[in-house]
């Protein structure tokens, strides 16, 4: 069944889609060859077309957990190969041997199952498996390093990292020929390979592309391309000590992967020329086929509430801040699946926040109001007393029982009504009375009625205190045939609604009410009237209240629940069984989010 909102709209048309269009209309893909496996130009020769119409990636380093900026990327990578017939692949960008861990890469292949993405396609019997390690090409792209030796372009230099930053120049000024940039190709590619032999120590030596160190554009001033790193790889173990950089692997990963439109984030275009440059040189030695990826670059998530930046989560979990990874504050994507955002509301908010080149703050409003929408439509109703306050009938019988039927969802009727227990003893909201009613007040207190929703319509007619003067009960008689369904039920009118949970037969539960993790839209910012100098720490602007537990009054159904479940407690929101602390038959739920944002009216929005 589609969680999606009854009226979501279809995809919206942005830039890069109008990239992709005017590509497949120009055919310019048309002709690339595909074995079935990434390689370069020589093992794609002869082999049949390529059955993708368009690829795309989504590269992951496996060295954190990933975020709700991610969420993005991956729909919109998997996304525009859905809709336009093409393949996308999940690759670990796993060249750096000192980050990368197993736990990493497991966390984030079920993070993109749980989104609803697969790797796996084909038709006619033949499955696309694109799931890909980077480490996997190291022996493709020592090859391609040797090639750029022989061919002038790269180089081994010698200079010390101190060395290297002081002659690299300023955005103003132009940078310094290292002394070793006019070594042989011969005498290059014999250090190369003694560095691969692991003859020298970490940083003695680094290879680096000869491009131009007076270029305008600081990455194309002679950019290194592999480092001596003697360490344990997750993948590859102990075969290597030489591993590319970044900016070099990528390109190569892409073009060996055949993809079409290598989708990144904008700070990625001042790279984007180095990124041609490469594959132009690559290309031009025959090693990879024609047309290359294209770059395209496009504005990464930026959230009110939230920080996004791998420092600053790391920060939260190492100090305790937050209970791990997954805490339901943090904007990581094991934190939102426990938190009970859904993968139906991460797309929603995808398609409604759009994809431009142009950097924006996004409202968390906006994040919350797509959560909101799709568990409208998808999450049954149930009831919990969370600030439980006994209610006594004294009119109804002790010892006596009856059923109420409430329906399971007000919108899908095709849903059918469980059975509430209604008894003498009922818990409600203890906001739900007030012996001295404040102007405007239409639920209980003495001598005004209200429905107790489902049930009766039951008049107050006082209340017990204990010693120190605290309300423990409200008295009240119900009205026998004002029973909701029944033709009485409307013969007497009332404005107050009460929910309730019997107290014979509901159970109490640990409730998790969960709210933004900072206080201000824009944590560790300055703020109007700060004094001049000041430099906020962003952990100063923790919310205190961002979870807070407490021990609820639940329906009995509700026992049922398994680790996932979803439900609108009504009145108060969506909530979620958790899926680490539920056990069977005593499910732990944490609140996803209010039904109404409450936070627009607070000082600091």
């Amino acid at each position: 069944m589609s969680t999606a909102p009854k009226d979501a709209a279809a995809p919206a048309h942005h830039f890069i889609r109008g990239i992709v269009e005017a590509d497949l209309a120009a055919g310019k893909h048309a002709q690339r060859r595909w074995a079935g496996r990434p390689g370069a130009a020589a093992d794609h020769a002869g082999a049949p077309l390529d059955p993708a119409r368009i690829r795309t990636r989504f590269p992951p380093e496996p060295n954190g957990y990933l975020h709700f900026g991610h969420a993005k990327s991956i729909l919109l990578n998997f996304g525009l190969a859905e809709q336009y017939g093409g393949r996308c692949h999940l690759r670990f960008d796993d060249t750096n041997p000192e980050k990368e861990e197993q736990e990493y890469v497991d966390s984030i292949i079920d993070a993109v199952k749980w989104l609803g993405c697969s790797w796996e396609s084909g038709k006619d019997g033949v499955v696309e498996n694109n799931l890909y390690y980077a480490s996997n090409y190291f022996d493709w792209m020592v090859q391609f390093a040797e090639y750029l030796i022989e061919s002038g372009h790269a180089y081994v230099d010698s200079q010390s990292a101190d060395e290297m930053r002081a002659n690299r120049g300023t955005l103003k000024e132009p940078g310094r020929d290292s002394p070793y940039r006019n070594r042989t190709p011969q005498e290059n590619m014999d250090l190369f390979k003694r560095m691969r032999a692991g003859e020298f120590p970490d940083g003695a030596h680094i290879l680096r592309a000869r491009i131009d160190m007076a270029s305008p554009n600081i990455n194309l001033r002679d950019p290194a391309i592999y480092r001596i790193r003697h360490a344990t790889h997750h993948n590859t173990g102990d075969t290597w000590c030489v591993y590319p950089m970044y900016t070099f692997a990528h390109p190569i990963e892409d073009a060996l992967e055949n993809i079409t439109h290598s989708i990144c984030t904008l700070e990625f275009e001042d790279q984007r020329p180095f990124y041609d440059w490469l594959l132009e040189r690559l290309a031009e030695g025959g090693l990879l086929q024609r047309p290359l990826p294209q770059q395209i670059e496009f504005s990464r998530l930026n959230l009110t509430y939230v920080v996004l930046s791998k420092r600053k989560l790391i920060q939260l979990v190492d100090e305790k801040h937050v209970d791990g990874w997954d805490d339901p504050r943090m904007p990581t994507l094991v934190g939102a699946r426990r938190r009970g955002y859904t993968p139906e509301g991460f797309r929603l908010f995808a398609e409604r926040i759009g994809v431009s080149k142009h950097d924006s703050l996004i409202d968390y409003v906006t994040f919350e109001d797509c959560f909101r929408e799709v568990l409208n439509e998808s999450a049954e109703r149930r009831v919990a007393v969370l600030d439980p306050l006994k209610l006594v009938i004294t009119n109804y019988p002790e010892g006596r029982s009856e059923e109420a039927f409430a329906p399971n969802h007000p919108l899908k009727p095709e849903l059918g009504k469980r059975s509430m227990p209604f008894s003498r003893e009922l818990w409600i909201e203890a906001e739900d009375f007030m012996e001295e009613p404040s102007k405007g007040f239409h639920r209980l207190y003495p001598g005004n009625m209200a429905r107790l929703k489902y049930g009766y319509i039951v008049k107050c007619t006082g209340c017990e205190k204990d010693a120190s003067g605290k309300v423990t009960a409200v008295l009240c008689e119900y009205l026998p045939d004002t029973k909701s369904g029944t033709p009485g039920a409307d013969s007497v009118k009332v404005k107050g609604n009460l929910h309730w949970v019997s107290v014979a037969h509901g159970y109490t539960a640990e409730v998790r009410l969960y709210d933004r993790l900072f206080a201000v839209p824009a944590p560790g910012a300055r703020r109007e009237g700060d004094p001049e100098g000041l430099e906020r720490d962003y952990l100063d602007d923790i919310n205190p209240n961002s979870r807070q537990v407490i021990t609820a009054c639940l329906e009995p159904s509700l026992k049922d629940a398994r680790a996932e479940d979803c439900f609108q407690f009504e009145r108060h929101g969506y909530f979620v069984a958790d899926r680490v602390d539920s056990k069977a038959g005593a499910p732990v739920f944490n609140r996803t989010v209010t039904l109404k944002d409450s936070w627009a009216a607070r000082p600091g929005k």
